[in-house]
């Protein structure tokens, strides 16, 4: 049987990363995490680290912006994946270098865990964000160094808690903000299983300078089935406020930040379908829940579970 690769996580404790962290040491990958020095004086990162060091995982100190020890993390490893935060998405151009230095990476996986950024067509503030993370993309191809795109569309905790409700912080019981007609169908995943499917991804051909797309059958919802499926839950019909596309993009206009965000979101994937209105192109994407078959993923239903 093939050695597995040794895996290097920069964001580790992060939304996505602890998840990472505990895939790639659960599927008995070698796994190692780069850490800031000051993480260890945080309450919840440091409860997180100590999980880490529990699950058998090889803490490194350093840092993003210090390109020497970047160099140092990179060296002993295979494959790096990145999952930083969205402010600090351009400073992958110094993870490029670090990896272009080093020259032994097998796979690098830049931070993604969204809508695929080449295909969609937002509006700001996430046009922006997605120019970003295009640009990591092309820098990657510029430099040669093999890689994977994961795009695993919409996760759980960010939008099923409060049914993708700017400023909620639970599913309504009354009324609901409902986007245009309801018919572009969105995808869902759990953060866990996104974290499977990018593991199994890295020692994998198929997925080799690809985009992973992340579209398990049971989890594409419009977002009127996911309304309704919602009401049969609680066994009750919200009231729904209608809105536009001109009338949302005016609510985007007077939003507050973190709302603006849910907002500019929302009106991409809901009104515009942009998950879900193109085909995948197989000579340069895959479709993880057709490679992996065997991952019993969760599924929207399920997890509405525990809001009811």
């Amino acid at each position: 049987m093939a050695e597995k690769s040794k895996i290097l996580i920069i964001g580790g404790t992060g939304n996505i990363g602890k998840f990472l962290v505990e895939a790639s040491a659960k599927a008995g990958h070698p796994t190692f995490v780069l850490i800031r020095e000051g993480s260890v004086h945080d309450p919840v990162k440091s409860q997180l680290i100590g999980n880490f060091k529990n699950q058998g995982v090889t803490l490194l100190y350093g840092d993003l912006h210090d390109h020497e020890s970047l160099v140092k993390a990179i060296k002993p490893v295979d494959v790096v994946i990145s999952a930083v935060g969205r402010t600090e998405v351009e400073d992958q151009f110094k993870l490029i270098a670090a990896i272009k230095e080093v020259g032994n990476i097998k796979r690098f996986f830049p931070t993604e865990y969204g809508s695929n950024v080449d295909a969609g067509h937002p509006i700001e503030p996430a046009k922006s964000g997605y120019a970003r993370k295009a640009k990591i993309r092309r820098a990657i191809e510029a430099e040669g160094i093999p890689h994977t795109y994961v795009s695993c569309n919409c996760s759980f905790g960010f939008f099923l808690p409060t049914m993708a409700q700017p400023g909620a912080t639970a599913p309504p019981r009354e009324k609901i903000l409902f986007y245009g007609d309801g018919q572009p169908k969105a995808i869902f995943n759990k953060e866990e299983d996104i974290a499977t499917y990018t593991i199994k991804a890295v020692d994998d051909p198929r997925t080799l300078n690809k985009t992973l797309y992340l579209r398990p059958r049971k989890n594409i919802y419009s977002f009127k089935e996911l309304v309704a499926l919602w009401e049969k839950k609680i066994g009750k019909t919200l009231e729904k406020i209608y809105v536009t596309e001109d009338q949302i993009l005016q609510m985007i206009q007077d939003a507050s930040n973190e709302d603006k965000i849910m907002l500019v979101v929302n009106f991409s994937i809901f009104m515009k379908g942009e998950q879900t209105n193109f085909e995948i192109d197989p000579s340069s994407g895959v479709e993880a829940s057709e490679l992996y078959p065997d991952v019993d993923y969760a599924t929207v239903e399920e997890y509405l579970d525990q809001f009811v």
